[in-house]
């Protein structure tokens, strides 16, 4: 089958076209057509070798299309239906057809959602509600902060939150340009990330927010922990700055009454997929039903590289899919 692979580490001209074994279903699995796959900054970590993944190897960590073959001890799915699907636990999304487990898969059954729109939900959608409703426990009229507002996972963040009761949303980007794209995704304020600090006590009265998500790390968590209110939780979620980790002193938590956390869905999906699908779920019904809004752009398969480069720029709004099959 036809494929796009790491071959080697390196930047995005690494990733080649070719031709690999078509993956068997194992117990508890399912095998999917694949139509299209969405493109995350996860895969730009595969790729740079940040995450230790066996070479050869084919990214993609959600996808959409039909079910192909259905594994031993697998009920409620069959061949043909249309699915989305979290691809992120083995990778596998930039191919023909890709493997999972049946616990990762939401039906698309009766739900007015496009192929191209539900691969771009897996990923960040299912992310978005396990850390606001898992992790950061939002409680109805708290105030959220997201950085990268604009981006895959942050357009999809501040939706969540409301959907979750949050009272006020606020965003962060990177530059002018990501402003207006940001509000288009429901956020009531968006302010530059560089200005941050000074834009706290405006956005919130002095207070502070209740939750803040941080996936650019660097100078930005810092300023996120100090942006967090009195019993505020800060959730970092990545590192998309690459700059160097950020300490928190254990003793500033402590005087302050703020809770850091982690969350990784890769390895979240590892150990409790079941959970993780029904996050995956939640979040396809809610694009389905037009609460969550997923603007998509669609590149073929064999630009990938493309596709790549784009998110490293830092220039993508939204979300990019490739188009696998037709």
């Amino acid at each position: 089958m036809r494929a796009v692979t790491i071959p080697e580490f390196g930047g995005a001209d690494v990733l080649r076209p070719a031709e690999v074994k078509v993956p068997e279903p194992g117990p508890g699995q399912v095998s999917i057509d694949v139509a299209y796959a969405g493109v995350n900054f996860a895969e730009v970590l595969y790729r740079r070798g940040v995450v230790d993944v066996p070479l050869p190897f084919v990214p993609g960590i959600e996808v959409s299309g039909r079910v192909r073959e259905v594994g031993p001890d697998v009920d409620g799915l069959r061949r043909g239906q249309p699915v989305a699907a979290l691809t992120i636990v083995d990778g596998g999304g930039y191919a023909e057809v890709a493997v999972t487990s049946a616990d990762l898969v939401a039906p698309l059954d009766g739900l007015d959602l496009g192929l191209d729109v539900a691969a771009a939900v897996p990923s960040n959608g299912t992310t978005a509600f396990l850390v606001l409703d898992r992790v950061a426990r939002i409680e109805p009229g708290e105030s959220v902060l997201v950085h990268a507002a604009a981006g895959g996972v942050g357009s999809q963040l501040g939706q969540a939150a409301r959907l979750l009761g949050a009272g006020r949303v606020a965003g962060t980007v990177g530059g002018p340009a990501k402003i207006e794209a940001a509000r288009g995704f429901g956020y009531d304020d968006v302010v530059l990330r560089a200005d941050l600090a000074g834009e706290v006590e405006g956005l919130t009265g002095g207070r502070g927010f209740d939750i803040v998500v941080d996936m650019v790390g660097g100078p930005a968590r810092r300023a996120s922990l100090d942006a967090l209110a009195p019993m505020g939780r800060m959730v970092v979620m990545g590192n998309a700055s690459g700059a160097d980790d950020v300490g928190v002193p254990a003793n500033e938590l402590w005087f302050t009454n703020r809770t850091v956390s982690g969350f990784n869905l890769a390895a979240f999906a590892g150990i409790a997929p079941a959970e993780a699908g029904r996050a995956l779920r939640r979040a396809v019904a809610a694009a389905a039903s037009g609460g969550l809004r997923v603007q998509v752009e669609e590149l073929p398969l064999e630009r990938a590289a493309e596709a790549h480069e784009r998110i490293e720029s830092g220039a993508t709004t939204g979300k990019l899919v490739l188009a696998v099959r037709g």
